[in-house]
């Protein structure tokens, strides 16, 4: 992995802190780093959002978030790569709880050389690709690609809870294949297969990344979808309806996609369970298929 060119992302409040870095990652280690700066939370997020990311270095103390919710909403949006925290505060019982969070590594500034960061950048890519390759073994779904049922538990669940903390809130969304009966009997169960992997890329375009996508069992699958401000449940139909539109635009052959859909929300004022969140989703989306007359 040393030969490869590793991509950072500095989320940090201080561009002449950050300018220095950036010069002594290039005079110790010539062109092995890729160094992008965000200034505020919000900004590191939008960068993570467009993806090529390797790993996160991540300041606590920036102007539009403070202390450990800094990392719960970081890591929210972005589960998947590596976030090593930076700390001015030498707090063992909060470096322990970012770790056991997720995060990779809790640096103390001012207690760090260049060194000790790039090791920790480096161990933190390894160890985040070794449990992602855990994680596929035992999460993902292997037609699709999506995570399974058990993958979708326990994400949803660490969702909850980084809900529950930042007082943000959650969509939870039940979709099921409309005709899939149909298409096995008159096609066979390889168009089947078919139908469920278009299914996961028109999934995978009208969602985040950040969100949690996954195939429950059969034509069922669910989607959590995180940071729901600018979200309603209207705007997230409107917009699957449009990418499910566009790919049978796009399909030539005997049948078009279709799918029910139930939606339901979690407000963290009024905490449940995920399994009963689903349940309520799965109720909703009967409730449709039956008013639309769907098989």
């Amino acid at each position: 992995m040393q030969s490869e060119v590793i991509r950072i992302l500095m989320i940090k409040d201080s561009p002449e802190e950050s300018r220095l870095i950036k010069e002594e990652l290039k005079d110790a280690h010539g062109g092995k780093f890729e160094l992008e700066c965000a200034d505020r939370l919000s900004k590191g997020l939008e960068c993570i959002e467009k993806g090529n990311i390797d790993v996160v270095l991540l300041d606590l103390s920036l102007p539009d978030s403070q202390g450990f919710e800094t990392f719960a909403k970081a890591y929210a949006c972005s589960p998947w790569v590596p976030i090593v925290v930076l700390s001015g505060n030498n707090d063992e019982s909060q470096a322990v709880k970012t770790v056991q969070a997720g995060a990779q590594d809790y640096l103390i500034k001012g207690e760090m050389d260049i060194n000790v960061m790039v090791r920790s950048m480096y161990y933190a890519i390894e160890r985040h690709r070794t449990m992602d390759g855990l994680r596929s073994m035992v999460f993902i779904d292997k037609l699709t690609g999506l995570y399974n049922r058990r993958g979708l538990f326990v994400l949803a669940e660490q969702q909850l809870i980084v809900a529950n903390r930042t007082k943000r809130g959650l969509f939870v969304i039940y979709i099921d294949l409309d005709g899939m009966k149909m298409i096995n009997d008159t096609m066979g169960h390889q168009e089947g297969d078919n139908a469920l992997i278009d299914s996961a890329g028109i999934l995978r375009k009208t969602f985040r990344k950040s969100d949690i996508i996954a195939r429950i069992g059969g034509d069922e699958f669910v989607v959590v979808v995180i940071e729901t401000q600018k979200e309603n449940d209207e705007i997230i139909k409107a917009r699957m309806e449009k990418v499910l539109k566009e790919h049978n635009a796009g399909k030539d052959g005997s049948y078009k996609l279709s799918m029910s859909v139930g939606i339901t929300d979690y407000d963290p004022e009024n905490p449940t369970s995920f399994e009963e969140l689903l349940k309520h989703a799965d109720i909703l989306m009967y409730e449709q298929k039956e008013a639309s007359g769907k098989p």
